[in-house]
Parts: structure tokens; sequence; C-alpha cells
């Protein structure tokens, strides 16, 4: 299934990280909080898998409270597009599975170090009661920062282990992994957590894993009946401290490994403190007269062989595995096989062993309390399970479990299957699909395609679905027609005329043929305000739907300056002032000036000199009148008369 790029309104898918056996890991955009994530979306098959999709929605919520630093914290889960996804903490950094391919064998320190923080990890999912059952390099994740973080917490748990051996693509990539008791069908406990992280770290030392075949059944009838040789015969540098842990990890009876995964941490610190750890050691040493792969407890440490470690390796891949695990399993299964035709044989029969059969009525088409009542009358016991019906009413049975007229013991449980009407299917989201995956995804939901109509689009591209009716997530009853609008393509157009069009009579006509538009504004004295004045492009060019066309609508006329008009005459100013389009208005009434040389000239004007006008726009003047002075009659002249001043005489001495 095609992952959408957005989940809901929250989550958006940005990119395909990894492709695993269940389920695509994509990073994606939490919108609510701003923080990028992981996003993992189940495959379709899982989907559709009502009794998976129950486990997996328990374990996810379990898993999700779990909070540790080497555990990659879950944020959400939920439901969209017809599959099931979790949100998770995104890890920038590599992944261990991709550590072990590019650069083979680490450093005995490393994978100790790491190793120590996955059984950090598994510890308080233990005691939290969660049980990892899927711990391998694919699963541990090593961020830049060094922090080792551990992923995917409680979801194999979803898993039907009655199947694990028989899916395919299932085991391929886990069967390295697995305990003994996983790879026999028995159920898993933290123990199985211990085993699968002794294999981890059995690879992280040596480069491989211990146990290796041409198909998953084969690996898994290893991890039953043979001894994995020690990890110092592959890897000359690991120490005999981690060959003891791993071997304690590897025990074929759980009861004999390590009982907790803090057990193996408190040897994996005390290995990096250097110190040392006393754990016998399982290494295979044949047992003279022994036909199958014998072992004998070592209880000190055993030097690594001499022989060359190829060599070691070799001969262990090399000699036969016992078969006495399939055999036992065979004649169980014969036992098995022969207690069920007996009892089958005693039903058909009708031997009566003690116990009173009775007949299971036909109830079918009841309704759901009349079949409860009708049942619970004759003895039996009342289970219920809906599901839709295209025929049966909701509320009535629509079939029971066993079928009416079964004979069965009196109290035994008869389940009713009761209507829940016509199932309804999520239409799926076809915007932006070709009109083939659109149709595909269609019928995939349980609807048909319905009318489809082709319209040209400037954004989508030619063949591709620009609508759809019902819109997604719209719940419909199987068999609906989904209608389709599906592009095809920019639609090329002729720009119109639009010079001297108001400025909303060419934006429609532009719209209406698929083009976009901008507007400028400028002043023209031939263009009335609010008209067009040209196009860009111009009209009658080719252009393709969704291109902008730039209009250019008029101001009106450019605004005038108003000039200076004093002392000049009348004639003179409205020369001037018509010349720029302006109109004159002079005053009825003068202003007196005491200059003659101003009468009947311009003393005063409005608007003042450099005034902005349109043209048009009016400029009142006031003419100079010369008033003269009122004449006045001139003072009396009064006379005054002074008399001679005494004359002296002046006589002279004889």
């Amino acid at each position: 299934m095609q992952a959408p790029s957005e989940l809901t309104d929250r989550y958006h898918i940005t990119s395909h990280l990894a492709r695993g056996g269940m389920a695509d890991v994509y990073e994606g955009q939490d919108t609510l909080l701003n923080r990028k994530v992981a996003i993992k979306v189940l495959h379709s098959q899982f989907s559709t898998d009502e009794a998976f999709v129950k486990r997996f929605r328990r374990e996810a919520q379990a898993a999700a409270n779990l909070s540790h630093p080497n555990i990659v914290g879950i944020y959400d889960w939920g439901q969209a597009q017809g599959t099931y996804f979790i949100v998770m903490e995104l890890i920038d950094g590599r992944s261990l599975r991709d550590v072990l391919r590019s650069e083979g064998a680490l450093l005995p320190r490393r994978a100790a170090e790491i190793a120590a923080e996955v059984t950090a990890a598994l510890s308080v999912a233990h005691q939290a009661g969660l049980v990892h059952r899927d711990v391998k390099p694919g699963n541990v994740l090593l961020a830049k920062d060094g922090t080792v973080k551990v992923t995917d917490f409680g979801i194999a748990r979803a898993w039907d282990d009655s199947q694990e051996l028989t899916k395919t693509g299932a085991v391929i990539g886990t069967a390295t992994y697995f305990s003994p008791e996983q790879a026999q069908g028995a159920p898993a406990d933290r123990r199985s957590d211990v085993y699968s992280l002794g294999v981890v770290l059995y690879e992280m030392l040596t480069g491989r894993p211990p146990f290796t075949g041409d198909s998953p059944m084969a690996v898994a009838f290893q991890h039953v009946s043979t001894e994995a040789p020690l990890p110092s015969s592959l890897n000359s540098d690991v120490p005999e401290s981690l060959d003891a842990v791993v071997t304690k990890a590897l025990r074929k009876d759980p009861a004999a490994r390590y009982q907790t995964a803090d057990e193996m941490r408190t040897d994996l610190l005390a290995i990096l403190r250097g110190e040392a750890v006393g754990i016998p050691i399982v290494v295979p040493v044949p047992v003279p007269g022994a036909s199958d792969d014998s072992t004998r407890m070592m209880t000190t440490p055993v030097p690594p062989p001499t022989v060359p470690p190829d060599e070691v390796y070799r001969d262990l891949e090399g000699e036969p595995p016992s078969q006495l695990p399939f055999i036992l399993t065979a004649f169980g299964l014969l036992v098995a096989l022969a207690i069920l035709i007996f009892f089958l044989f005693q039903l058909a029969s009708g031997t009566n062993t003690g116990t009173e059969l009775v007949a299971v009525p036909n109830v079918n088409n009841l309704t759901q309390q009349a079949a409860t009542e009708r049942l619970q009358t004759d003895g039996f016991d009342v289970a219920f399970e809906f599901e839709s019906s295209e025929t049966v009413e909701p509320g009535n049975v629509i079939r029971t479990e066993p079928v009416g007229g079964t004979e069965i013991e009196e109290g035994s449980t008869v389940k009713l299957f009761v209507s829940s009407g016509t199932e309804e299917f999520p239409v799926p989201p076809l915007v932006g699909q070709t009109l083939e995956e659109a149709t595909l995804l269609i019928e995939d939901a349980g609807l048909v395609l319905g009318q489809v109509v082709e319209r040209p689009d400037a954004d989508i591209a030619d063949g591709r679905v620009i609508e759809q009716s019902p819109a997604q997530g719209v719940e419909v009853g199987a068999g609906t027609p989904v209608n389709l609008v599906v592009s095809t393509g920019p639609e090329t157009v002729i720009i119109p005329d639009l010079v001297e069009q108001t400025e909303r009579d060419a934006i429609t006509a532009l719209q209406e043929l698929g083009l976009l538009f901008t507007t400028a504004e400028e002043h023209s004295s031939s263009v009335a305000i609010g008209l067009v004045i040209r196009t860009d492009p111009e009209a009658d060019v080719e252009a393709q739907s969704g291109d902008t066309v730039l209009l250019v609508v008029s101001l009106g006329p450019p605004p005038v300056e108003v000039p200076n008009l004093i002392g000049l005459t009348p004639g003179q100013a409205d020369s001037i002032l018509s010349g720029i389009g302006l109109v004159m208005n002079v005053s009825a009434t003068t202003e007196p000036v005491a200059d003659p040389g101003q009468d009947g000239l311009i003393v005063s004007q409005v608007p003042s000199v450099g005034a902005t006008l349109v043209r048009g726009d009016i400029v009142r003047v006031t003419l100079g009148e010369f008033t003269p002075p009122p004449t006045t009659a001139p003072p009396p002249t009064t006379t005054t008369t002074t008399p001679p001043p005494p004359t002296t005489v002046t006589t002279a001495a004889p």
C-alpha cells in the first residue's frame, strides 16, 4: 500500500526511511508540536486482519507507557487512510544492522557497551510486563551522540505465534535471532529476549550470527539442537569473559540462562570495569560413542581452539544436526491426530458418552434478543459478534456457530453473528493520483468508479485527479460509485482585448479563461480613472491557463502644480491655467491696493502656489483695485508783525 503524504491533519509524511516485514517507516512532521517524527505505517494485509489490529492496538498502548533513555519513545498511534500507524521518536543515526553490514565485527568493548545499554532497555520493559520478542540488530539504533536506542517494544507481540514459522517474508528477518522456545512454538518470556540479545552480541563480536541456513526452518532447527562455537574461535580479540556471557545467554534451556536482563547487565558492566566474571562455558565437545552433537558442561573457561577459526566454524556447520526434536514432534502430531479422529468418529456415530446432546435451534434472521431467549431456553450460553451484511437487517442474526441442527452438549456456548448492517468503507484519497491509480484504490476499498469528467487545470498534471466525490474519508456503502474530475493539463487561450474595460470586468474575463492576474496603477490623460490602460502580455497573444496577466489600471489624469499667478492680468492667468488643464475663476470682489500699478492685476489666489490639483479643478483669483487718498483744505495762514529793532546812532568824538 502506498502511504499518503498526509496521514491526518497533524502528521505529514516527508520521506521514506525503511521497509520491514510488517510496516514501512517514514520520516514525518508533527505539525501540532512542530517536530520531526518517525512514522511506522502497517502494511495493508495486517490492517485488514481484525485479530492482528486488536493485538497491535493493545501492545502499542503498552509500549507507549515505556519511558527510558535507551527506549525509542512512542508518541502516538492511530488509524488513517485505511491503515494503522505509530508515531515514534526520530533517531538521528543508524541501526546496528547497518553498522554491522558496513563495518563487520565491532571492538569487543564497544559490543559490550551496546549490549549493556540494550539490557537496560529490556529490564525496564520486563518490569512493566512487556516482552520484546524481536530483539535483533535492526531494532537497535545507534544515535550520532553514541546513545543506544531499542525500538519496536511490544509490537512483535501482535504476530500470531502459531503461524510465525510459515509466514514467508516474516521469519526470514527474525529466525536468525529466535530463542529455541520461539522456534518450537512455545510462549516467549523475558529469558527469550536474553537469548536473542545473546545472538546479537555474538554477531557484534564476530561479524556473523551463530547460526545460518538456507531457510528460516533450518536456522530455527539449529537454535534448538546445535551449540554455537565460542565467539573467540572466530575473533581472537574476544576475551574469555565475553565468551562466558554469550555462552550463558545462549543456553538452550531457559532455566540455565540469565533469568533477567539485569543479571546479564551486571556481568557486562563488570567486564567493562575490567573485573572477571565466573561463568561456566558450554562448548561443543564430542562425547565418545554419541552420534549427535552432545555437549557437556565445562565449569572453567576453555581456551580458544588451536585450529583456524574458519575451520572450526566450517566443521561445526558441516556436522549433521540431531533429528530427535523432529521425530518427537511428528510423533506428538500423530497422537493428537488419532485423538481428534476418535472424537470426530464418536460425534458422527452419535455415541452417548453420558452427556446429553441438544440440537442447536435455527435462529437465523431472528432479532438478537429473540435468538438469545430461544438459545437460553434450550440450555445454551450465548456469545455475540457483530459483522456487516448486505442481506440481513441490522440487529438480526446472520448465522450461528455451531450452525442450526448441530448436536452439542447442553450448556455449551453458541456464538451469534449479528448483522451491523451494510458495511461502510472510507473513500480513499484520490486527488493527485493518476486515473489508473485512483481506479485501483477505489476497487481496493470495495467501491466502484463512477463518472469521470475531464477539465483543464494549470496546477495538476495531465491525467491526474483534480476532484473526487464523495470526498476523502467519507464512509459509504460497498459498491458506491466515486466520481472523478481528471485534469487535461494547462489549456491554451488567447488574451482578450481588455483596454478601457473596468478592472472588475477585466478580472472576470481572465478568470473565465483560467488565467491569473496582477494589477498596477498609473495616471492617464486619455483613459478614465478605473479603466484598463493596457495588459501585459497584450491582446491576441497565446497563453496557458494558469499564466499571469498584468492589468494596468488608470488613476486618471496626472496631477498638476498650481503656478504663481500674482501680478498677472486675468487674461495672462487664464492662458496659463488653460494650458495645464485648470480653470480660472475671478472673484466678484476686489482687494484695494495702494499701488496704482497693481490696479486690475491678480493680488491673491486659492489654492496657493505649489498646490497639487487634477485637470479640471478651479483656481480662484482676486484682482487689485487702486483707490486714491481723499483731498483736504489747507489750514489758514496767520501773519505776525514784528516791530523793527531800535536804531542806534553812534556819534564820533571831535
